[in-house]
């Protein structure tokens, strides 16, 4: 009996550490990010991310409102697609309807157009992300309210970097930062 505590014991502990330090479950509850998530799936987040592992282009994270983009009643945790780093000049869109960074088409195969555009912002924009912030997009440009309406986010604010879809049980999936693409930006 005193083995199996402990066991229980431990297994508690380590699912309280796991949970408090290294990852959590999220909840989609907008089309922000549609058709990489959709409203009601749930993520796993890495919390690592940005503290001990740095933040990388296109990855999906999860922030705290910095303030004044949600309504109250609606949480206080958004997700969207890292775009700029710090010192990252986003603008868009260059004649093929994409968004460019330090001067670098990036092709984005996960952003949902307008029906007849091939935009993947509807609006003209360059903006230089500032020191110790981030530019975030959602994958459904044309019904999210990101960095376009709201401003950069604080890097402190990031909770971590989802990196799998666990629910539904049918849309499981591992998602991608598409690091073909992001990777091929040059640095500021």
């Amino acid at each position: 009996m005193r083995d199996l505590a402990v066991i229980v014991v431990v297994a508690l502990l380590a699912s309280f550490l796991v949970k408090a330090y290294l990852v959590r479950s999220f909840y989609i509850p907008s089309a922000s990010m549609e058709n990489t998530l959709l409203v009601g799936d749930r993520v796993l987040v890495n919390e690592l991310v940005p503290g001990l592992v740095p933040l990388r282009r296109g990855d999906v994270v999860v922030f705290q409102d910095p303030g004044g983009w949600l309504g109250t009643g609606q949480g206080d945790d958004l997700i969207k697609r890292v775009i700029g780093l710090p010192g990252d000049t986003v603008s868009c869109c260059d004649t093929a309807g994409r968004l460019s960074v330090n001067g670098h088409a990036v092709d984005e195969p996960y952003v949902v157009h307008e029906p007849g555009s091939d935009r993947v912002a509807a609006d003209d924009f360059t903006v230089t992300v500032p020191e110790g912030r981030i530019w975030v997009m959602g994958d459904n440009r044309y019904d999210s309210a990101d960095s376009r309406v709201h401003g950069t986010v604080p890097v402190d604010d990031v909770v971590g970097r989802a990196f799998v879809t666990t629910w539904p049980v049918s849309r499981w999936t591992v998602l991608s930062r598409y690091g073909d693409e992001w990777d091929a930006v040059p640095g500021p």
